[in-house]
């Protein structure tokens, strides 16, 4: 199905896509301050049906419009798109997300709650969305890519500004030729889109159909999936076609410099007992600016009863090195967990800040989900684990809400699991909004970044104020410098770490760190200037500035970003140089001070 969308051609029907719009316009002028509701819109559509008989869904009217705008010169009617665009609180954040899941592989942990699905990366199910998706091209990482681009181009968002998000399994634990693939493949399919109406290559005649896995066969994932694999590519766990040099991905990243979707942010995820300076070296080779890592507890004796195959300790180290590198700290953490409590997991959560060695910039709360295939169920069905009830989940969220600084963003309370997926506990999808609301009755208010993001609202530079929080980590002293209008909403933000102790990677020695710069506000077009949208209004050059001044002033001599390959034009416009001093194969750019 996701295919045929792609065959409409608004040029066959140029009169009444004129028509529709018209009659929009006529709307929005006599009645600017009112929505369009969808029965209004419904009548507009069938008095100009298409072909004759049909319907326009609103994703043929976006590109319709956008194909006329594009034919007559129109310039862009913001109100009218904001009227029509469709989930528009996927890019108000200021980037377009694009997810994209490795295939199957066998993982190196042993955690319980983890569920055993075979036809899935390890941790995912077949009933979510994102996993649906992957499934339904196989896994492969170019048509993954070019068709959520062309998702998202269809209801109405722009996707010049692409954070693409690698998730499935543990990362790390991939063959290195098969990550350099994979993430090729995804910067071929932003490279390529837009230049064809269709996707250059279609499924590969090889790839595997996970959905054939034999899940009936007694045997643990590791080795269902393992032998299939084997089976399907003659003993091998990959094909040479899964296989890619770095020569070849840095090719398709040097393209995609100046491509129409750029990648601006590339994220993995990975296991704190998989990372060392070697692995932390290959992934910023990769283009990574973020990584996902599951924490889940900073008590020992609970990650041990889970299974969890790694200490407190080692997480303490993973994310020191992840952060002296200049990556931004995505962490997951999970409550309810098999050992734990409702109170003492409020007190592990607040670990997570105290503990100068974490302190995430971002964080993702899982609360523990029963799944049927997962072997917690040996411990449900012994009596030895309950789910929270409603009440106590209720309690533990409220109190990580309030325990949650400004300079952490929230991007996920409660796993988006299919009802049906999950044996007994929540299965409320919109916690967060319970939780806020209930923590609001308390007289509290949540201050973590989502919570305070502009989204939609207008601003103009005029109504900001700078502010700077700063917070010590064993590796050096965080700024975190952002934009907020006088109620607090934030309009842009940037990460300055300063380091006490001397890194690991050579190019960084004496650098000041920029590792995040944040603008909110829904996507703008890269270039262009809206005078009342916080992105392009020059909100990033200035908080560069002053990071420079703090750095300047602390002693530095240089300062260094972690760019990703979008963004890179952006920082050469502001003085930055590819590696150090221009120097060749550097992972970074720098500014002299």
């Amino acid at each position: 199905m996701e295919g045929r969308r792609y065959h409409f051609e608004p040029a066959e029907h140029e009169p009444q896509l004129l028509a529709i719009l018209k009659e929009l316009r006529t709307l929005a002028e006599d009645n600017p301050a009112t929505e369009i509701s969808p029965r209004t819109l419904d009548g507009i559509l069938r008095r100009h049906p298409r072909g004759g008989t049909g319907v326009f869904s609103k994703s043929q009217l976006l590109r319709g419009y956008q194909y006329l705008a594009e034919k007559k010169g129109w310039a862009v009617d913001r109100e009218l798109l904001n009227r029509l665009r469709m989930k528009p609180v996927r890019t108000l954040s200021g980037v377009t997300p694009v997810t994209v899941l490795t295939k199957p592989f066998p993982c190196p942990g042993k955690c319980i709650f983890c569920p055993n699905d075979v036809r899935m990366p390890k941790s995912y199910l077949a009933d979510e969305p994102g996993a649906q998706r992957a499934a339904h091209h196989a896994f492969d990482p170019y048509l993954q890519t070019w068709f959520r681009l062309a998702a998202f181009q269809n209801i109405g968002h722009r996707v010049d500004k692409v954070e693409l998000i690698i998730l499935g399994g543990t990362w790390s634990f991939y063959p290195e030729a098969y990550q350099i693939w994979f993430i090729k493949r995804c910067f071929d399919a932003m490279n390529d889109y837009g230049q064809e109406t269709e996707p250059a290559a279609l499924r590969r005649a090889d790839a595997p159909l996970f959905e054939a896995v034999d899940d009936t066969v007694d045997g643990s994932y590791n080795r269902i999936v393992g032998d299939f694999l084997r089976r399907h590519h003659d003993g091998a766990m990959t094909t040479r076609e899964e296989a890619a040099d770095w020569p070849a991905l840095e090719e398709a990243q040097r393209r995609n410099e100046t491509r129409a979707a750029r990648c601006v942010g590339l994220v993995v995820e990975t296991r704190p007992d998989h990372i060392s300076e070697d692995e932390v070296r290959r992934i910023r080779r990769l283009g990574a600016t973020k990584v996902q890592i599951g924490l889940q507890s900073l008590d020992d004796a609970v990650l041990a009863k889970n299974k969890r195959g790694h200490t407190v300790e080692e997480a303490r180290r993973a994310v020191g090195l992840l952060r002296q590198a200049g990556f931004k700290i995505h962490a997951h953490w999970m409550p309810n967990l098999y050992g734990s409590s409702p109170a003492a997991d409020v007190e592990d959560y607040a670990r997570l800040f105290a503990d100068p060695a974490f302190r995430p910039d971002e964080l993702k709360i899982y609360p523990c989900s029963l799944i049927e295939s997962a072997e917690l169920m040996d411990n449900y069905r012994r009596g030895e684990w309950q789910p929270y009830t409603h009440d106590e989940l209720l309690d533990v969220l409220v109190g990580c809400l309030e325990r949650t600084p400004e300079y952490c963003r929230l991007t996920r309370i409660i796993r988006d699991i299919p009802s049906q997926d999950i044996v007994v506990g929540n299965k409320l999808t919109n916690f967060r909004q319970l939780a806020e609301a209930e923590l609001e009755r308390r007289g509290g208010r949540s201050r973590d970044i989502r919570a305070r993001e502009i989204r939609g609202q207008r601003v103009t530079p005029g109504d900001l104020r700078l502010e700077a929080v700063e917070y010590d980590t064993p590796v050096g002293r965080e700024h975190f410098l952002q934009y907020v209008t006088q109620d607090g909403s934030i309009a842009a933000f940037l990460r300055l770490s300063l380091p006490t102790h001397p890194p690991f990677l050579e190019e960084l020695a004496q650098s000041a760190m920029i590792r995040e710069v944040h603008v909110y506000g829904a996507v703008a077009a890269l270039g262009k200037r809206q005078k009342d949208q916080a992105q392009h209004t020059g909100l990033g050059r200035r908080l560069v500035e002053e990071a420079a001044r703090r750095a300047r002033e602390a002693g530095f001599q240089d300062l260094a970003v972690i760019s990703s390959v979008g963004t890179r034009e952006y920082y050469r416009g502001l003085g930055f140089t590819d590696g150090r001093d221009g120097a060749p194969g550097g992972l970074y750019q720098h500014r002299g001070l």
